[in-house]
């Protein structure tokens, strides 16, 4: 008899009972700090706190500000109309001008700029400065008297005008709303869901198109020609799985798809498979492998093409630079074999070269992640790796409460100001239906995705593997076209611009005016729209963010243009479109993925 073994017994269960009361525990903890580790928390804030109380300084610095910043206050209360015109859209109506809310205004808009410089302490580590700083912001953008009833002049205003009526509409979008969250059970069935004010196919989504592949992970979507002559390279897009495919193709008048077909491109997108817990194993490679890798195979296999165009959006663009750099690898590349003396495998049976890469608000390196930056470290990532393992999958409530609150100020208080205190209805749209089409990622791939990517650095430090291998974004030597927007809180430009800085290939760079979406979904004709774009070859010098931005001129109009005049540059001469083969159509899009919905 082994005793050892049988002596072992009580002892792992002992351990595991342990393990789940921890786990129980942090759950409750978590819960109850907006679903972040309350231990990350409080070691940031400790991190300043006794920086703060060791630097005599410093607080004899700060407390003369507070002296300095009470003076500006004083004087710019007294200013009325003859103040400068206010940059702070929150106070934007000419009543905040007038005593007693130009106090009001000043008192709080001196007390944001003190606790802004109070949470600068130098000794501090990066992450936890980032993280008081924009737990500060939170805070304070809470605070805003903008936000309550009694110190708003606009709602005061509105509500003698309308003898109490705003007020009122108000109360009523507020009792609305709360039911409407009450009433949402994250296990309530499809069909209990509410619809979508835009219904997918109907509204959105209407590009006339086929499927012509599936697998367990996507549907390809192949769109029909409406031009005589299409180019013989067709293109490839990859949207991120965090989001429904269908940003890109919206209404008809701002459908990028709609706009590429009708500029002659045999266009293809992947629609992602909204998972449920039995994906819970689903990661990072299957991901790359069946996602990207096999619709690839798909195209060529559809087109007879040898080369193709293909562009990726947020992470999908970040799967299509790590997919394009093993397949530069994979492919034959010969400075492989002049570095190493060894060549690479050949390439996978089936897969097209690839005859450009456009990313569009993509990293590829993510030392400087902006915001998110804030949601990552490693007890953040336990917790929410504890999370994901009770359910298999990082529900899409929580991925876009997570969005939400990186833009609190316009998405959260801003909304709530107009909603129940002025009490306006909401101008829906088609962005905003597709925004509330949330979806889930398998627990695995999300962990895994968070983990080498954005606390590791993997791909930009050349330590991301595929198929065993290690991949380089520098074995990349198809032109790139990539896109930044300039208020972008998921993938700051800046962020997005270090591509420069880990591949040779040729690269066309495109500052787009707009955040992470609508700077995306800029289609022509678009009021108020603008861009910056300049190329750069390899051995070019290396020239910083800002003195590109400052050094490049701002054009008017959308960047679509540009991207489409782009592509006809590397492309083939046109040739005589096609329709698709009914043989290998699966059913019409927008096919059947991208229609699962999940109330949480």
């Amino acid at each position: 008899m082994d005793t050892r073994s049988s002596s072992e017994h009580p002892l792992e269960r002992q351990r595991t009972a342990a393990r789940a009361l921890d786990e129980s525990v942090h759950a409750r903890l978590a819960r109850a700090s907006m679903g972040l580790s309350p231990i990350s928390l409080a070691l940031a804030h400790a991190d300043w706190a006794l920086h703060l109380s060791a630097s005599p300084g410093r607080q004899m610095v700060l407390a003369q500000r507070v002296l300095d910043l009470t003076q500006q206050a004083w004087q710019a209360t007294w200013a009325g109309d003859g103040a400068p015109a206010e940059q702070d859209t929150r106070f934007a109506d000419p009543a905040w001008r007038q005593w007693p809310f130009s106090a009001l205004k000043e008192g709080f808009k001196a007390c944001d700029a003190w606790w802004r410089e109070a949470a600068q302490l130098d000794g501090m580590s990066r992450h936890h400065q980032h993280m008081v700083s924009f737990f500060t912001r939170q805070t304070l953008d809470a605070l805003s008297p903008s936000n309550w009833a009694p110190s708003n002049p606009e709602v005061l205003r509105q509500a003698r005008d309308t003898q109490g009526q705003s007020l009122r509409d108000g109360w009523a979008n507020f009792g609305e709303d709360l039911l409407e969250r009450k009433s949402a059970r994250p296990d309530a069935p499809p069909e209990a869901i509410p619809p979508l004010p835009y219904a997918v196919g109907r509204d959105v989504a209407v590009t006339p198109g086929k499927v012509v592949f599936r697998n367990h992970l996507i549907e390809l979507i192949r769109y029909a020609p409406v031009t005589a002559k299409v180019y013989p390279e067709p293109l490839l897009i990859v949207p991120s799985c965090i989001m429904k495919y269908y940003i890109l193709d919206l209404s008809p008048a701002n459908s990028m798809v709609r706009y590429l077909v009708g500029q002659g491109h045999t266009v293809f997108i992947v629609s992602w498979r909204n998972p449920d817990a039995s994906d819970r194993d689903l990661g990072m490679q299957d991901y790359l492998r069946m996602g990207v890798m096999e619709a690839m195979a798909a195209v060529r296999a559809q087109t007879g093409a040898p080369r193709i165009h293909a562009l990726g959006y947020c992470l999908g663009g970040t799967f299509l630079s790590i997919v394009a750099a093993a397949l530069a690898r994979s492919q034959g590349d010969a400075r492989p074999a002049a570095r190493g003396g060894r060549r690479a495998a050949p390439a996978s049976p089936g897969l097209p070269e690839l005859a450009t890469v456009t990313l569009l608000a993509a990293q590829t390196d993510f030392s400087e992640p902006g915001e998110l930056g804030v949601f990552i470290d490693d007890d953040q990532l336990k917790t929410l790796r504890e999370s994901m393992a009770r359910t298999g999958y990082l529900s899409g409530r929580q991925m876009a409460g997570s969005f939400q609150f990186l833009n609190s100020r316009d998405l959260v208080w801003s909304r709530a100001t107009r909603r129940y205190l002025l009490g306006q209805d909401e101008v829906g749209n088609d962005m905003m239906s597709w925004n509330a089409d949330t979806t889930r990622l398998p627990a695995r791939m999300h962990s895994e995705y968070l983990s080498s990517l954005f606390l590791n650095n993997a791909l930009a430090s050349g330590q991301y593997r595929v198929d065993g291998e290690g991949v380089a974004l520098r074995d990349i030597q198809a032109p790139m076209f990539v896109v930044g927007t300039v208020r972008d809180h998921v993938s700051p430009w800046r962020s997005v611009y270090k591509i420069h800085l880990l591949t040779d290939a040729p690269i066309t760079f495109v500052l787009a005016a707009g955040g992470h979406n609508a700077g995306i979904v800029s289609e022509p004709g678009h009021p108020r729209r603008s861009y910056q774009i300049a190329s750069s070859a390899p051995g070019d010098e290396w020239l910083d963010p800002d003195a590109w931005q400052a050094g490049t001129p701002v054009l008017e109009g959308s960047w679509w243009t540009a991207m489409h005049e782009w592509l006809r540059e590397r492309s083939g001469k046109p040739v005589a479109a096609r329709p698709i083969d009914a043989a290998t159509a699966l059913c019409d899009a927008p096919g059947q993925y991208v229609m699962t919905r999940y109330a949480d």
